[in-house]
């Protein structure tokens, strides 16, 4: 009796969830789940930015392995909860990781670093912050962007402006959904000339040039995602003198240092954008990951930093991250943060992932090279060239949603449907097929 009332009151209220709306799937979620039903032998996923082992395997480095379990024999360990801002020693090392052992800005104390979840959670707690927090500047009235914390200044010399983030065009497809979330104006720059299938460094410049005094700008530190078209020594520091005399603030992803096999220092080289940024005394935000160079990713390990004008500021900035990331998830694991601050303080461990770096990195290139040299082999119409140019995991084809249809239809070839390919899924074997696909869906349907 009871029960049936119960049922017949609860029908008789008005639902409140019938408004929801179904949201399709992700289409990279799509495409894994339609590979992971194809029964094809020589089917190929090359589109999920994952590395991957001449066999095809996930790749675990032997120096994870190690840290891993030096650290599941120190019976001492605890399973507490970490501080809300994160491991001490996993901050401290990501920061000089990024910017140098021997950066000017963290000796002053002028950077601000938390532990968050991967690169997403690092980008969506340091855009949280700037949406609840960040004063554009007037362009009558310049003062450190971050200076607004101490709450002591005539907050007349800002503007009410809506905030704003720039971001490069074609940029990681999370990048204008996380920033919108938070309540950001997402814009967007030039980045890439498909024609040409580089970076489009004029576009860029007018664009950035053309962005209101104080706005956000997003820039990939290296190996842009999905590009692979990284700027120049010379053109960072052109960017880096536009950014700074149109006082707007760089937000740096890095999501793939030691990834592009620059040279024998890649840790360093590939921080370099970052680090120009950081020495010439101005204010910058930079989100790390260590997906992708630990293969870490299950583990959701990254860093936020802020590099400020003052150790002061730098310190209420801290304050505050905390507040962002207190209802987020309260704090964050311990365990692939331990991984981390074993190897980047162990000189041993920390050498022999270097070493592992380098020859990953290396086999993207021969993968690169290899690739190139089938298509030309082949005859394959077009220049393809861009694939030697580019750096990183991903290569930007220039293939269009035809050409890629087409592609798994009859080769069982899954990439997303903008041709961006990984190269650190590709495999010597695996080369041959890939070339054969290309060639086949360029001459069947023309560019």
């Amino acid at each position: 009796m009871g029960d049936s009332t119960a049922s017949s009151s609860s029908v008789s209220i008005p639902p409140v969830f019938e408004h929801i709306l179904h949201v399709p799937e992700n289409p990279m979620h799509v495409m894994n789940l339609a590979y992971d039903k194809d029964t094809s032998p020589v089917k190929l996923n090359l589109g999920m930015g994952v590395y991957r082992t001449e066999d095809g395997k996930p790749l675990v480095l032997n120096v994870l392995r190690q840290a891993e379990q030096l650290l599941i024999n120190d019976l001492s360990r605890p399973k507490e909860y970490l501080p809300v801002t994160g491991l001490t020693e996993f901050n401290e090392l990501s920061a000089k990781l990024i910017f140098g052992e021997d950066s000017l800005a963290i000796k002053e104390k002028r950077v601000t670093t938390v532990q968050c979840l991967s690169g997403g959670g690092s980008l969506l707690v340091g855009a949280e912050f700037l949406s609840r927090h960040y004063h554009q500047v007037h362009t009558l009235a310049y003062l450190p962007m971050f200076a607004y914390a101490s709450n002591q200044l005539d907050l007349t010399f800002y503007v009410a402006l809506q905030k704003i983030i720039y971001v490069p065009q074609p940029t990681f497809g999370l990048h204008p959904i996380l920033f919108s979330a938070v309540g950001l104006s997402v814009k967007t720059y030039r980045y890439y000339d498909p024609t040409k299938r580089e970076l489009n460094f004029q576009g860029l410049l007018e664009d950035l040039d053309s962005a209101p005094s104080g706005a956000i700008v997003l820039l990939h530190a290296c190996a842009h995602n999905p590009t692979g078209a990284d700027p120049t020594s010379e053109q960072w520091e052109q960017i880096r003198e536009l950014i700074r005399s149109k006082r707007l603030l760089p937000f740096f992803d890095s999501a793939y240092q030691a990834s592009t096999g620059k040279l024998t220092t890649p840790l360093d080289v590939d921080a370099e954008s970052v680090r120009m940024f950081a020495a010439d005394g101005g204010e910058s935000v930079v989100a790390q990951s260590y997906s992708k160079n630990m293969g870490l990713y299950g583990e959701r390990i990254g860093a936020l930093s802020f590099v400020c004008r003052t150790a002061d500021v730098a310190s209420r900035v801290g304050s505050q991250l905390k507040l962002v990331i207190r209802p987020m998830y309260s704090n964050p694991p311990i365990h692939g943060a331990s991984i981390v601050a074993a190897i980047l303080s162990d000189r041993a461990l920390y050498n022999e992932w270097t070493i592992e770096l380098k020859a990953t990195a290396d086999r993207i290139i021969s993968m690169r090279k290899q690739l190139f040299d089938a298509l030309q082999a082949r005859g394959t119409p077009g220049d393809w060239s861009h694939i030697l140019a580019q750096v990183g995991m991903f290569t930007y084809s220039g293939l269009d949603s035809e050409q890629v249809t087409f592609m798994t239809k009859e080769y069982h070839i899954y990439i997303p449907s903008d041709g961006r390919i990984n190269m650190a899924g590709l495999s010597t074997k695996a080369v041959p097929h890939l070339a054969d696909a290309i060639h086949a869906a360029v001459t069947k349907f023309s560019f």
